[in-house]
């Protein structure tokens, strides 16, 4: 028994329970002890998983992709252990495992499920061996963190030809995903999504995939997708989009669920999860091409992804008096516009609730909302009661609306999130829709807990 490692672990345990005791999650703080106490505590924990490690990473989707993997993971009978709250950098990737490990130091799990964030990736992947490496797609992302997307796909290409061997399963539509076959050769599966009638063949939103990743030309595109995912080819060098082993055809968001017919080793079957957002149809995706390649059963997937449930703050449907709440993390302008193009595609009245933050954990240059494509609400404010804007840089939130184009007698700033949540939620329209930072999720959550244990309300 290793006593570094039992201590590491123990006050891991306490530092969790004490956590909680003052209203927090503890999903940092004990990785962050134990790490101090035995560095080795991640690796030595890591190399008792039974099957294999997944690793999840990229700009967007991350916790929903790990979420869906370890859904029909544990419904196909599999133990796991697993960062499913989201606490992706390398603490709290070590805090999955004192969760879930003895104080003697030993953990029993058939597979781990891990997601993290892609700067965290290479100090991650020097402690972690995984058999699978899931990237989403990538996208500008606090660059005060992160710097350009540039650097970090070429931190994460050093990390992984460090690496003995994996398989990679990637975004066939994002090219700054799919260079990662041809740079490590790893064994590979792509998915991807097939055009309908509806796919823009241009787009005015900020994409990053402009240039190929290998010699610099500037990419041509067929069709976009959301920002820069779509058919892609490179006129200098050839890059261009792969052909995905799994791929959608005709995706339709209707009743508060996407669907698609799914393609898939000559196979043909409707993929459908009760979730908004054609960007949920990829993470569905991932999560099936993921399952593909362990073997697992494809019908049992498809089942169980049609029950699967979205975790906190990613686009969650709540109830309020009879009334649809939606409840959607925002972190950076892709993610925002997916976020707002489902908020457009509801024809109906809405009050809509943004909290935004800039403490680090968010990032505190708040330039990006200018790359979010709120124009697109102006356009068609009518739709709209009232914005309410609250979070520590609320005041910048109402600026930014009211450039564009929506009037401002629509836009409020209410500093208090628990009274303006209470307010979108009394609002007249017939749903609500709440979107908010990192760092004010957690107050958000909060506040709709109390107001609907107030006002007696269900999920």
């Amino acid at each position: 028994m290793n006593l570094r490692l039992s201590l590491a672990i123990l006050a891991g345990k306490l530092a969790a329970m004490a956590s909680r005791t003052y209203g927090n999650k503890g999903s940092s703080l004990p990785g962050m002890v134990a790490r101090r106490i035995y560095p080795g505590t991640l690796q030595d924990l890591a190399a008792q998983v039974g099957r294999g490690i997944l690793v999840v990473s990229g700009t967007n989707g991350k916790t929903t992709t790990t979420n869906m993997i370890a859904t029909v993971l544990r419904e196909a009978g599999y133990k796991l252990s697993s960062n499913m709250e989201g606490a992706n950098l390398i603490t709290g990737v070590t805090t999955s495992f004192i969760r879930d490990a003895g104080i003697r130091g030993k953990i029993s799990c058939d597979y781990a499920v891990l997601e993290v964030d892609e700067a965290s990736l290479p100090r991650v992947l020097k402690e972690v061996k995984p058999g699978v490496l899931i990237l989403t797609n990538f996208s500008r992302d606090q660059l005060d963190r992160y710097e350009e997307l540039d650097r970090i796909t070429g931190i994460i290409r050093e990390a992984l030809v460090q690496q003995k061997q994996m398989t990679l399963i990637l975004n066939a539509d994002d090219p700054l995903v799919a260079q990662f076959q041809r740079s490590t050769s790893f064994p590979t599966v792509f998915y991807g999504m097939d055009p309908n009638e509806q796919t823009p063949r241009t787009s005015f939103q900020t994409r990053e995939g402009k240039l190929c990743p290998f010699c610099g030309n500037i990419l041509t595109y067929e069709f976009f997708h959301n920002s820069q995912p779509g058919r892609y080819h490179c006129p200098g060098c050839g890059f261009s989009r792969p052909d995905p082993q799994v791929e959608a055809f005709d995706p339709v968001i209707e009743g508060g669920r996407a669907r698609c017919r799914l393609v898939f080793n000559g196979q043909e079957a409707e993929l459908a999860v009760p979730v908004q957002g054609l960007y949920n149809l990829y993470n569905a995706m991932a999560a099936f091409t993921t399952g593909l390649q362990l073997g697992l059963d494809a019908q049992g997937m498809l089942d169980s992804l049609n029950r699967y449930r979205p975790v906190a703050g990613r686009m969650e449907v709540l109830n309020y008096k009879g009334k649809p709440v939606y409840l959607n993390l925002v972190k950076n302008p892709a993610g925002f516009n997916e976020g707002l193009a489902t908020l457009q595609a509801d024809r109906g009245s809405k009050d809509v609730f943004i909290a935004l933050n800039d403490n680090v954990a968010d990032g505190r240059d708040v330039s990006w909302l200018w790359d979010v494509d709120f124009e697109m609400l102006g356009k068609d404010h009518r739709l709209y009661n009232r914005f309410i804007c609250s979070g520590l840089r609320g005041e910048e939130m109402a600026v930014r609306l009211k450039y564009a184009g929506i009037p401002v007698e629509k836009v409020t700033i209410d500093d208090n999130i628990t009274q303006a949540i209470k307010n979108t939620l009394s609002g007249g329209a017939g749903a609500a829709y709440l979107f908010s930072s990192y760092t004010a999720l957690w107050t958000v959550q909060k506040a709709i807990k109390s107001i609907t244990v107030e006002g007696g309300a269900a999920r």
